[in-house]
């Protein structure tokens, strides 16, 4: 039983306002125009889509089904409407970047700023994301290029590294642990840690710090993310562990301290295996590469032999 287009959308339109009047309203149609198209959907169907009571309409079994389908082909539709206007957009100089959080918050921003100002005739979109998200986009070629702090296993990507920073101590400034200049895990462990969940990047990060060190982890609060421990530790909850790059970010009413033996971090660019980078991704790239190095995140010798190469 094939239904069209029309059909589909009236469809789509009643399930979505919950009237007829609603689906009138948003097609730009008349009243009866909808309900003769519902009844004709109906009778090719052979069973009922809505139940009608006390001049009310609500959808039946099979109409939900049905909807959950005609959801899935709107939003393909809208995916490839979308693409064709990048499309179009991309000839008139158009960037998409994604990028870990944390260096989302600073890096990333430095460097669309300097882009902007060699480029003003580009567009730029850009989403700080978590990992699982930010790989999808890249995969996908909704974004070109992405930055990220952890790094990826996907074949179909390829990464590189360009900068380092680190796991560091943040705590406020009348705290005990300010008046020492570099700190280890065990100093921390009289005091509350906010932390992140075990199963999370960072917090599988600090797992492995603390078991490096044959400290017991004892985590007082649990938040989601770097930048939301550093807001705790400015209203004073206790001391965190972040990463430097969020430290930096939100530098204010505590202090940064450095953590002997701590966790490197990789700043790695990340794009797609089986297409180069445009130009103007490459101009990107060096606007990047530039910020990185004078806010002190430069790469050396012996930071490379921490480094792994692309996958092959």
């Amino acid at each position: 039983m094939q239904l069209n287009l029309r059909q589909i959308e009236v469809f789509r339109a009643v399930m979505s306002t919950g009237s007829i009047s609603g689906a009138a309203k948003l097609l730009f149609v008349s009243q009866p125009a909808v309900s003769r198209t519902l009844s004709h959907m109906e009778q090719r169907l052979g069973f009922p889509l809505f139940e009608r009571v006390k001049g009310r309409l609500y959808a039946t079994p099979e109409a939900k089904s049905m909807f959950r389908e005609v959801e899935i082909v709107y939003n393909g539709v809208r995916r490839v409407s979308e693409l064709a206007t990048e499309l179009a957009e991309r000839r008139a100089g158009i960037l998409h970047l994604v990028s870990s959080p944390s260096i989302g918050h600073m890096l990333v921003p430095m460097a669309i700023t300097r882009f902007h100002n060699i480029r003003p005739e580009v567009k730029v979109t850009f989403q700080p994301l978590t990992l699982h998200p930010m790989t999808q986009m890249l995969l996908e070629g909704r974004a070109e290029l992405g930055a990220m702090i952890v790094p990826t296993d996907h074949p179909n990507l390829l990464s590189r590294t360009i900068g380092k920073g680190e796991l560091v101590c943040i705590c406020p400034y009348d705290h005990e642990l300010a008046r020492r200049a570099v700190l280890e895990i065990s100093d921390l462990k009289p005091y509350s840690l906010i932390a992140y969940s075990p199963d999370s990047q960072f917090g599988i990060l600090i797992a492995s710090l603390y078991q490096r060190e044959q400290q017991p982890l004892k985590v007082s609060i649990e938040v989601s993310s770097p930048l939301n421990a550093c807001a705790l530790v400015k209203a004073g909850a206790g001391i965190s562990i972040v990463d430097e790059f969020s430290a930096r970010s939100s530098k204010g009413d505590f202090v940064i301290r450095p953590i002997r033996n701590t966790t490197k971090l990789m700043i790695n660019l990340v794009q797609s295996r089986f297409e180069p980078i445009s130009q103007l991704a490459q101009d990107f790239v060096k606007c990047l590469q530039e910020t990185v190095d004078q806010s002190g995140f430069s790469l050396h010798e012996s930071d490379l032999m921490h480094d792994r190469p692309p996958s092959p």
